[in-house]
C-alpha cells in the first residue's frame, strides 16, 4: 500500500490542486459506546457536508462512501459525487441517527476487514463503469476506520485480516479513535491546531492511528481535513533566501537558499459561500490574491513558483490597512520525490529560518516571481507578500499593497487631550466590556451550518424519479417499495471477496430498491452504463 503517493504526476491545474481523493468511511458501532458517540458524530458529518457541499469553485471532494460495522458489515451510503448529493448525505446521516437501538450488536471479528475489502472492490467497480467522458482524477481511495475501540488494538485486527488482500489501490488506510477527552480549549484563548506528530503515530503496515476527542470541534476538524490538498507529488513554492541574511544557515552555491515548501489554507473564503458575501463584490474571489499565487503553484510540473525575499522588516514595521486576501501557510514540503536527506536539511533550514525571524522580531518582503515560458511581449505585473513567522514549523503569508493600488488616505495625528465629558463617557462604556486575551474563532459563531443546510432543503417527494420509473420498468410488481422513507442499502455481494457465515441474503423483493438507490446522482452519466452497471449486480 502507498502511503500518500500516487501514481501521477503532480497537480497541473487549480481543480486537481483542490480536488481531493476519494474517501471510504468507516464507522464501528460497538456495544454500549455508540449512544456516547452518536449525537456529536452525526451534527459534526452534517456541518461539514453542509460546508463542503456549498462551497463553489472547483469540487474539492469527489467520491464518498459510508459503511457501519455492527454485528456485520452494512454499506448505508454507496460511492456518490460529494458535490450536489446534500440530500443523499444527510439522509445517509438521519439514518446514522436511527441507529441508537441497533448499536447494541458485538462486531464480529472479520466485519471490519470484510468492510475494507467490500468498499475497495465497489471503488473498483465504480472506476471501471461509471465514467462521465473523462477519467477520474484519482485512481487510488482513502479508507478511515472511526471506532470508539482501543485503536491500536482496531490498528492489529487491521493489519492481520488484511495481510492477504491487495491494497495498492488503497492511498492511506487510517484508524481513528474516538475518545472520552474533554474539550478544554473551547475556553482556551488559542484556536485549536491540527494535530501535531506526537498525537499521530503510525503503526505496523502504514495504517495510521490517531485519537480525537468526542465533541462536535474535535470531529468537525478532523473532518475539515479532508478539504485540504494533501498531495505529495511535488512541492507547491520555492521561497528564496540571499544565504548572507541568516548567519545560522548555510550558504547555497549561487549565494541564495532555496526552501522547498508546500502551501495550505488558513481558512476558506468567505465568497465562496453562499449568504456569506456579496456576488457581485467578492473581495476574496478564488481567481485573485490568495488564490493566483495558489493556483500558480500547480499550473507546471516542471517548475514552481517562486517568492524571492527582497527585504527584512521589523514585526511592527506594517501596517494592517496594507495587506489584503485571505492568508495561506508556508511549510517545509513533504514531497515524496525528494530524497531523505534532502527532505531532512530542507526542514532543518525551515526551523532555523523560524526561529531567527522570531529571535530578531523581524518580518520578510517577498516578491513573486512569474513562472517561466511564454513568449508575452508585455513585462508581468508582479505581486508582494510579507512573511510572518510563528511559534509553530509555519510560515504565514499575507500579500500586500503595492504602489499602483494605493488611494490616497490623508490620516492627521489624533488629538492628545480629548474632550474630558467625553472621555468619561467612552471609558465607561469600554470598562463594561469582558476583556479577553485573545480571540478564539471556535467560541464565534455565525449560525452558517444551519443556514447552509436550509438552502439545501427541498419539498418532500422522490429523491430519483428517473431511476424510480427505470425500476419500476424492469420490475412493476415492486413499485411500492422505492417509497419508504427509510432506505438502507445493501450491497450485494462481490464475487472477489469472501463472505463467510455473513447475514441471510437479501430478499429478491428487496433488491431493486437497494439498486436503484446504489446509482450515484452524477450529472452526464449515460443510461446505457447505468443499464451495465446494475445488470452487474
Amino acid at each position: 500500500m502507498y502511503h500518500g503517493r500516487s501514481s501521477g504526476k503532480g497537480p497541473s491545474n487549480p481543480t486537481q490542486l483542490y480536488q481531493q481523493p476519494p474517501r471510504l468511511l468507516i464507522v464501528q458501532i460497538a456495544l454500549h459506546s455508540w449512544a456516547d458517540i452518536r449525537s456529536n458524530f452525526c451534527e459534526a458529518l452534517q456541518n461539514f457536508f453542509s460546508l463542503a457541499c456549498s462551497l463553489m469553485g472547483p469540487s474539492r471532494m469527489s467520491l464518498f462512501s459510508l459503511y457501519v460495522v455492527q454485528n456485520q458489515h452494512e454499506c448505508i451510503l454507496p460511492f456518490v459525487q460529494v458535490k450536489g448529493n446534500f440530500a443523499r448525505l444527510q439522509a445517509c446521516i438521519s439514518e446514522l441517527r436511527m441507529l441508537q437501538r441497533e448499536g447494541c450488536f458485538r462486531p464480529h471479528g472479520t466485519s471490519l476487514q470484510l468492510a475494507v475489502q467490500d468498499g475497495l472492490q465497489q471503488f473498483k467497480q465504480y472506476s471501471r463503469h461509471v465514467t462521465t467522458g473523462t477519467s477520474l482524477s484519482y485512481t487510488s481511495l482513502e479508507i478511515t476506520v472511526l471506532t470508539s475501540q482501543p485503536g491500536k488494538k482496531v490498528v492489529r485486527q487491521l493489519e492481520e485480516g488484511l495481510k492477504d488482500t491487495d491494497l495498492v489501490r488503497v492511498r492511506r488506510l487510517q484508524v481513528v479513535e474516538i475518545t472520552k477527552g474533554v474539550l478544554e480549549y473551547m475556553d482556551s484563548g488559542s484556536p485549536v491546531e491540527e494535530p501535531s506528530s506526537d498525537e499521530s503515530s503510525i503503526l505496523g503496515t502504514d495504517i495510521d492511528l490517531q485519537t480525537i476527542d468526542n465533541d462536535v470541534v474535535s470531529m468537525e476538524i478532523f473532518f475539515k481535513a479532508w478539504l485540504h490538498y494533501s498531495g505529495t507529488d511535488q512541492e507547491h513554492i520555492h521561497l528564496l533566501l540571499p544565504s548572507r541574511c541568516f548567519s545560522n544557515i548555510s550558504r547555497a552555491k549561487d549565494d541564495s537558499m532555496c526552501l522547498k515548501c508546500d502551501l495550505q489554507e488558513r481558512l476558506l473564503s468567505p465568497s465562496l459561500l453562499p449568504g456569506t458575501a456579496d456576488g457581485s463584490l467578492r473581495m476574496d474571489d478564488p481567481k485573485g490574491d490568495f488564490s493566483t499565487l495558489y493556483q500558480m503553484a500547480s499550473q507546471s510540473s516542471a517548475s514552481c513558483y517562486k517568492l524571492r525575499v527582497i527585504k527584512a522588516l521589523n514585526s511592527s514595521g506594517i501596517c494592517e490597512s496594507l495587506t489584503y486576501g485571505l492568508p495561506f501557510i508556508l511549510r517545509p514540503t513533504s514531497c515524496w520525490q525528494l530524497d531523505w536527506d534532502e527532505l531532512e536539511t530542507n526542514q532543518q533550514h525551515f526551523h532555523a529560518l523560524c526561529h531567527s525571524l522570531l529571535k530578531r522580531e523581524w518580518l520578510l518582503l517577498a516578491k513573486g516571481e512569474p513562472l517561466s515560458g511564454g513568449h508575452s511581449q508585455r513585462e508581468p505585473t508582479s505581486t508582494f507578500y510579507v512573511i510572518v513567522p510563528s511559534r509553530s514549523p509555519t510560515l504565514l503569508v499575507k500579500a500586500v499593497a503595492t504602489r499602483e493600488l494605493l488611494l490616497p488616505s490623508p490620516f492627521p495625528l489624533l488629538p492628545e487631550d480629548p474632550p474630558d465629558d467625553s472621555l468619561k463617557i467612552v471609558e465607561s462604556m469600554l470598562d463594561s466590556l469582558e476583556l479577553e486575551p485573545t480571540y478564539n474563532p471556535l467560541q464565534a459563531r455565525s449560525h452558517l451550518y444551519s443556514y447552509l443546510s436550509s438552502t439545501f432543503t427541498k419539498p418532500q417527494g422522490r429523491l430519483h424519479p428517473s431511476w424510480e420509473s427505470q425500476a419500476l420498468r424492469k420490475h412493476p410488481f415492486k413499485a411500492g417499495q422505492l417509497q419508504t422513507s427509510r432506505v438502507r442499502v445493501t450491497v450485494a455481494p462481490l464475487p472477489m471477496i469472501p463472505t463467510p457465515s455473513r447475514a441471510p441474503k437479501m430478499p429478491a423483493a428487496s433488491k431493486p430498491s437497494s439498486e436503484a438507490f446504489f446509482w450515484p446522482s452524477k450529472e452526464g452519466v449515460a443510461e446505457e452504463k447505468e443499464e451495465e452497471y446494475l445488470s452487474g449486480l
